[in-house]
């Protein structure tokens, strides 16, 4: 690592193997990653190299989805599960924008998102961070700090961006949404986007996500492209909003909005808005 690397790491920060959260910084264009994370992220261009351009999609359908829920939908409070690390335009920033005096709770147990998310929020009596990982939903519900900000009565907009496809079967994902919905007030919404195999629909594009998902398990040691049906199960109970389940650049689109040139990938990152009725 080079030194000047290594003076600007914050403590308790292993650089030593990469992460998610400074992968997909990497991507957005930031500069809070390092040399492994750089390392894993030009192996993932190799596979596709219009992964930013991916990313990139993945915040507008953040801005747009949040905007909608404060602005239209009338939630007041936000539960962001897996938040990554400070990009432009945080989910504070566009929900404040719409909503004055929102809250926002992040979640995540990255250090080093944990680090600069302290710092950002430090003088904000709206918004926290929460550190816990989002196979504990009972201990995100329960912590002191959600509970000063969210009030479980009223509607709140569960966050889960790029969060479920980076765990396995084995957690059981969509108990996990279940569990996290399970008591949030009707009228509550959830906004997942999540990685995608289209499988024989798209043979080309089903390859680069089998070949992706290698990559991302053998140096992340996570990753999983799933069906639209099983993405889908994430929102049983839920009504689908339009345009339903569908590639993020095509989640509502705003008037004149600049959209990433995507290339296949653009079939590998899907998102959906589910409300509780």
């Amino acid at each position: 690592m080079p030194d000047s690397e290594q003076e600007s790491t914050p403590s308790g920060i292993d650089t030593s193997k990469p992460s998610v959260a400074r992968v997909y910084d990497y991507f957005l264009g930031g500069k809070d990653n390092y040399e492994i994370d750089r390392h894993v992220a030009t192996a993932a261009l190799q596979i596709a190299p219009d992964a930013p351009q991916a990313a990139q999609s993945n915040r507008q359908f953040l801005r747009r989805t949040v905007r909608h829920l404060a602005a239209e939908a009338g939630v007041r409070q936000f539960l962001d599960i897996g938040s990554g690390l400070p990009t432009q335009g945080n989910v504070h920033e566009v929900a404040q924008s719409a909503a004055p005096g929102a809250h926002v709770v992040y979640v995540d147990h990255d250090p080093i998102v944990l680090a600069h998310g302290r710092a950002l929020l430090a003088v904000d009596e709206t918004t926290t961070i929460v550190d816990a990982d989002v196979r504990e939903p009972e201990k995100i519900l329960d912590d002191p700090r959600t509970r000063a900000l969210i009030d479980f009565s009223e509607p709140v907009g569960l966050l889960m961006f790029a969060i479920l496809h980076h765990l396995s079967d084995q957690d059981d994902p969509a108990g996990l949404v279940t569990r996290l919905l399970r008591p949030l007030a009707p009228g509550s919404h959830v906004v997942i986007s999540h990685f995608h195999n289209p499988g024989q629909a798209h043979p080309e594009v089903s390859q680069q996500a089998f070949t992706a998902e290698k990559l991302f398990n053998e140096h992340l040691g996570t990753g999983r492209w799933r069906t639209h049906g099983e993405i889908l199960a994430y929102f049983d109970g839920l009504e689908l909003l339009e345009p339903g389940l569908v590639p993020l650049p095509e989640w509502r689109p705003d008037p004149g909005e600049h959209q990433p040139e995507l290339g296949i990938t653009y079939q590998t990152f899907v998102g959906g808005v589910g409300r509780k009725p």
